[in-house]
């Protein structure tokens, strides 16, 4: 259950693919002092022309990606819902809570539908707590949290002591006060005191499930999707609120639940291990962004190595921590558990010598970051034909990006579409960045295919172009935005506005076919399979070639 909260809770990112930011990254019209040529913005002929050449395709892209996000973030918060049921905040009131309703009701059926009210109450106070996150943050706001520096860093550092919480260093609680003034209306009869019954449980678990509601909000306003904390909350209380109707429903379903014990103390503490190593994911969009080279791939992978390898050995009674109850024998299911986490402890270790690790791939510093690298040379080998080399010397900004399997990649459009033009070749324009997981993921996945592979190092001028870099360009650069009005004061700003002014969107990743025009060759495309992808490719081309 642990492993299914913490991968599912990640895949929020995977499904909103790390919108770049409204608010810390700003839009622009396109001029000829910006740096960036006037021939960009002279490409869109027509409004019409730019309606069917491009804000169709890109809106139905949008829409999707929306669907998917929210979607995942339903199913993530659902999933950290029936993780918070085996706390020892909650497990344990589940039992008295049914009894309270089946014996204090003249009928069955009254008893039923007071526990369905005292579920909706539940559902209600949880959306109403993720409907005030998107108030209070604002719309705009949520989507600059996926990659701004400072809230990754704090986002960081709030897992870091959830995991801490769990893992039992001390206890996140409310005010005793609050807890006591809502027990108190819970004694009045009625709808009123179901509704403030809930509201005491929400208070009284706030010390097991706080941790897991920080974490699915945090995830959820990360995401960029305005409803996202809201709809993460309704799938949290949701997975929460079923289990009281059903026990009220069904009473005698109470005698098959396991005995609270030491067992629900040891699902928090894992839980407190995947705290620790989704920590990590937050602080390595930072190091990411501002360049600060200090998490590398391979120091990603010892932690994740070491914090999975710990658990496992948790699991197998052989860490134990203070208040944790002694482990006379392993159960079947624990024994089980540990296998699955430390058969993916030892998958990982092989990624300490560059191997891809697919699997995890989207989650991990992309893999040009890794010092010691044995796998990306073995592609160009596998290929066509060796990796092409730039006459001209390195490409700008090289010092600061790195590309992906030693693809000849370009950071500037400029430059890209100069060369691509020398060379008589169509553009691949890969909108990118750091904290975009599924842009790792299909790099990983995708680009590796031994098919797109060669398309990509021997069709293609591939542009690459990072819309939530921190670097600052030059003060002859700077522009104020004549799309939104902000200022463009860094790299990933000024990428950012040429994706939204030129092609109505501002997901990643996004890939764009153009012609030496600078015209679409086929409609822009997000994340997709490798099938997808290379026909993707192979219609770009055939336009080209006409």
């Amino acid at each position: 259950m642990g492993i299914l909260m913490f991968f599912l809770t990640v895949t929020t990112a995977r499904s909103q693919e790390t919108d770049s930011s409204l608010n810390d990254i700003e839009f622009t019209e396109i001029k000829p002092d910006s740096g960036v040529r006037d021939s960009i913005t002279a490409t869109i002929v027509s409004p019409a022309k730019q309606s069917a050449d491009v804000a169709g395709p890109d809106k139905n892209l949008l829409k999707k990606e929306e669907k998917q996000g929210l979607t995942g973030i339903f199913i993530a918060g659902f999933i950290g819902g029936l993780a918070a049921l085996l706390m020892p905040c909650i497990f344990p009131m589940l039992p008295l809570t049914v009894s309270f309703f089946t014996k204090g009701s003249q009928t069955k059926g009254k008893a039923v539908s007071r526990a369905m009210f005292y579920g909706l109450s539940i559902i209600v106070i949880y959306v109403v707590l993720g409907l005030l996150v998107t108030v209070l943050f604002g719309p705009d706001a949520l989507n600059s949290l996926s990659t701004n520096g400072i809230f990754n860093f704090l986002f960081f550092i709030l897992l870091l002591i959830f995991a801490i919480s769990f893992l039992g260093a001390f206890e996140i609680t409310l005010p005793s006060s609050w807890v006591n003034k809502m027990d108190a209306n819970s004694d009045k009869g009625g709808l009123a005191g179901l509704f403030f019954m809930a509201g005491t449980l929400a208070l009284v678990s706030f010390s097991c499930t706080g941790p897991i509601i920080g974490t699915l909000l945090v995830q959820a306003a990360t995401s960029g999707a305005l409803l996202g904390p809201a709809v993460g909350m309704f799938g949290f209380s949701f997975a929460l609120a079923i289990p009281f109707a059903l026990f009220a429903l069904f009473p005698s379903w109470l005698s098959a639940l396991p005995k609270s014990g030491g067992w629900l103390n040891s699902v928090k503490v894992v839980l407190g291990f995947l705290e620790l190593a989704l920590a990590m994911k937050f602080l390595s969009n930072v190091d990411l962004a501002y360049h600060w080279n200090w998490f590398d791939r391979e120091v990603f992978l010892v932690l994740w190595i070491v914090i999975f390898g710990l658990m496992g050995l948790y699991l197998l009674g052989k860490l134990k921590f203070s208040h944790d109850s002694p482990v006379n024998f392993i159960s079947v299911p624990r024994l089980l558990i540990a296998i699955v986490v430390l058969s993916f402890t030892v998958y990982m270790i092989p990624g300490l010598w560059g191997a891809p690790l697919k699997s995890v791939s989207a989650f991990l510093p992309p893999q040009a970051t890794q010092d010691f690298d044995l796998y990306t040379a073995t592609l160009t080998g596998g290929s066509s034909g060796h990796t092409i080399k730039h006459e001209e010397g390195p490409h700008k900004y090289s010092d600061i990006f790195h590309a992906p399997l030693n693809l000849n990649v370009f950071f500037d459009y400029e430059e890209g579409v100069a060369y691509a033009k020398k060379v008589k070749k169509p553009v691949l324009l890969d909108f990118t960045g750091h904290a975009c997981v599924n842009c790792r993921e299909m790099e990983a996945n995708v680009w590796s295919v031994k098919e797109i592979f060669s398309k990509l190092n021997n069709d293609y001028v591939i542009i690459q172009l990072y819309v939530d870099d921190k670097t600052e360009l030059m003060e002859n650069e700077k522009f104020k935005s004549k799309f939104s009005g902000r200022d463009v004061k860094t790299l990933g700003n000024k990428w950012s506005d040429f994706q939204a002014s030129r092609f109505n969107s501002n997901s990643q990743p996004f890939y764009v076919l153009l012609g030496h025009d600078e015209q679409l060759l086929s409609p822009p495309t997000g994340a997709v399979k490798a099938g997808e992808y290379l026909e993707f490719l192979d219609s770009g081309l055939k336009t080209f070639n006409k």
